[in-house]
This record gives structure tokens, sequence and C-alpha cells, in this order.
């Protein structure tokens, strides 16, 4: 069975650096024309996948504007998940769950159990109860070949009271989750299967991601102010793990099948040009 890192890597060798989320929110819809309604909704994530789910690496649908329509909402994100993952994109799950025990073990199998509706090849959690909590969603992963993100420098302006603040070790909160995702993949080739989320648009911070060996979610660019040629700025070294993440940027091309890719064509190449 490959690891989710094993079919990352060969995900971006073949079709770029890039992950496009979808998200569909009032104003999205609205923009194409689509009413704020299950009908707009299942219209909006079908024509994105149709777009773009054979040529992108990684879609990421953000679960809550599926969730908002309660369980006919959820039955469109299995749809655009099932239909994403049946054209060749990896499904990364933008849930960003946390929890412990058993409430944890809970939300891994919804996500990442085969048996699942909602199956994905990836998700996202936050860490802010402690790494150590994730262990569940870890473990589910590992033994279905799927990869988690971790929250670990966000974009968002309240992040960095938390995120920054300093442990008793001297770290800062968000060093010590860099350092403990970075020993869960110590010695994965060609790329661990933990990755981390880290705004593309925060600048230098001084946090060291050289040995993550793990992919490196970078939502933040487009229409949230980022652009390819911060990524230097934040990742360093660490370049050649980034997976640029577009949302607004692409979606607002649409309707149009052919804008959408062009729209995700014009950022690929961005981004293959800052990432070398």
């Amino acid at each position: 069975m490959e690891t989710f890192g094993e079919r990352l890597h060969a995900a971006v060798a073949k079709r770029g650096p890039l992950c496009v989320g979808i998200d569909p929110h009032a104003s999205l819809l609205a923009r194409w024309g689509l009413s704020d309604d299950i009908a707009g909704l299942e219209r909006f994530a079908l024509t994105v996948v149709e777009a773009l789910a054979d040529r992108v690496a990684v879609l990421k649908p953000q679960s809550a504007f599926f969730e908002r329509f309660g369980s006919r909402g959820i039955a469109v994100l299995e749809s655009t998940i099932r239909q994403s993952r049946e054209a060749g994109a990896l499904v990364l799950l933008d849930v960003k769950r946390g929890d412990i025990g058993s409430t944890m073990a809970a939300y891994a199998s919804a996500y990442l159990d085969p048996a699942s509706t909602l199956r994905s090849d990836a998700i996202t959690v936050s860490p802010y109860l402690g790494v150590g909590s994730l262990r569940p969603a870890f473990d589910l992963a590992a033994a279905n070949g799927a990869g988690v993100f971790v929250l670990a420098l966000t974009s968002n302006p309240e992040g960095p009271a938390v995120q920054h603040a300093v442990t008793p070790s001297g770290a800062t909160v968000a060093q010590t989750v860099i350092d403990e995702i970075a020993q869960v993949n110590a010695g994965a080739t060609p790329l661990g299967s933990l990755g981390l989320v880290v705004g593309a648009t925060i600048g230098e911070t001084g946090h060291d991601l050289a040995n993550v060996n793990g992919p490196l979610l970078a939502p933040g660019l487009g229409a949230q102010g980022a652009t390819p040629a911060d990524l230097r700025a934040v990742f360093g070294e660490s370049l050649h793990n980034v997976l640029p993440s577009y949302s607004r940027e692409v979606l607002s091309a649409g309707p149009s099948i052919t804008e959408l890719r062009a729209a995700t064509s014009r950022v690929l190449d961005d981004c293959r040009a800052a990432l070398g």
C-alpha cells in the first residue's frame, strides 16, 4: 500500500504543485449566478470537479460550506469527494478537527476509514489540545495510506497570540508542533504523510521547517494577498515541499469550465516558477 506521502509526491510530479479549494460560500455562489441553496451548492461543486479533478494534484473541499446545508449538503460533499478521487485528484478535506480520545478517533474514522462515504486522502486538524491528542488520526491515516495536515502557523491575525507563545522549553507553541510532526515523519521517503499548514501571508517568522520531511500546505495565495514570490520568505530551504493552495483566485473564474481551467493554468505556472 502506498503512503499518502508517496501518492502526493507522484501527483505533484505528474500534475504540478497546486491545491485548489472548493469553497462554495454564498458570495461565490452569487458571483456564479447560482442560488444559495442545495441546488446551487451541487452545481458549484460538481462544476469545479468537472473542470479540475482530472488536472490538479489536490482538491480541497471546505467541509463547513457543505455542512451548513445539513444532511443534503453532506450528500453533495460525499459526491464531490468520490468524483474528485475517481478523476485522479487527491482530496484534502478541510475539516480542522481536533479533540481527545474516542471523539478524535470518531472524527478520524469519519474521514479516513475506507468504509466511510466521506473517506478522503487527507484531512486538516487542529493541534491545540496537544499534538498527542491527534494520535488516533495519525494512526488511522498510517493504516490506510492517508495523510493529515496539522495547523502550525496560520495567517489569521489572532493566530500569533497562541502560535508564537513561548513554552517552558523556550520554543514557541508552533515550533513545538513543527518538531513533533518532524519526529513522526523522520526517515520517510520520498515524503512523510503528516503535513503542516503554514499561511503564505505570514512572511519570515523565524520558525524552522527544515526537518519536517512532509508536505507544507500554503493557503492564502491570491485573494488573501500572498503571491508565489512570497513563498521563499516563508519557507526558505523547505520550498521544495510546499503545496501552494488557491481558492477564490481560481474559483472566481467560474462558472465557465474553460475559464476555471485557464485560471488554474495561470496560477500553476506562477507556482512552478516560484518553486523552481
